[in-house]
């Protein structure tokens, strides 16, 4: 493999073995090579926007005020540690694939289509904010349950459905509270 690039020795083998430990990964799953590693792109996306918004929820957590702090206060440290497991979750799931998970912010910022929230302290624009950023990780998710499913990749597959009908969930509660 890679016999037409001149490497040396050092980096051929480096990358005979990234290349080896993800076929050999999605040879032993049983799941088609090109697909997976799309889902794999899918999930670091994921990712990336998840940390985005564990971000936002530390923010929003910290800076929070008014009437209803202390309910939201609270709120917001579940919502954080919550998406704090989800994260991890997300990662293993690449490593299982083959992958390599994201870790850096450059990567997460240049793959963010979350809205950052600076300095949000106001009840409503923070609700709000969790409210959208909800639905652009669900969007992301839909995408990656239907090629999951294409591939009967059961492990991302229902990975996505748990986080779909958690956030789907969560966003009726926020809009609730919204009224």
């Amino acid at each position: 493999m890679f016999n037409f690039i001149k490497f040396n020795k050092f980096e051929r083998d480096r990358i005979n073995k990234i290349y080896n430990k993800t076929n050999n990964n999605m040879k032993i799953l049983g799941l088609p090579e090109k697909e997976t590693k799309q889902n794999i792109d899918s999930l670091n996306e994921l990712l990336a926007n998840f940390q985005v918004y564990y971000q936002n929820l530390r923010g929003l957590h910290w800076n929070i005020q008014g009437k209803k702090f202390f309910e939201l206060h609270q709120k917001f440290e579940e919502l954080y540690n919550q998406a704090q497991l989800r994260i991890d979750e997300i990662a293993e799931r690449v490593l299982t694939l083959g992958g390599t998970p994201l870790h850096t912010f450059t990567d997460y910022i240049e793959l963010n289509k979350i809205k950052v929230g600076k300095n949000i302290s106001n009840d409503e624009e923070a609700v709000e904010l969790i409210i959208t950023s909800l639905s652009k990780l669900l969007e992301l998710e839909r995408v990656i349950f239907e090629n999951a499913g294409a591939i009967s990749d059961e492990g991302t597959s229902s990975m996505m459905s748990d986080l779909i009908t958690e956030q789907e969930k969560e966003i009726w509660m926020m809009r609730a509270f919204l009224g």
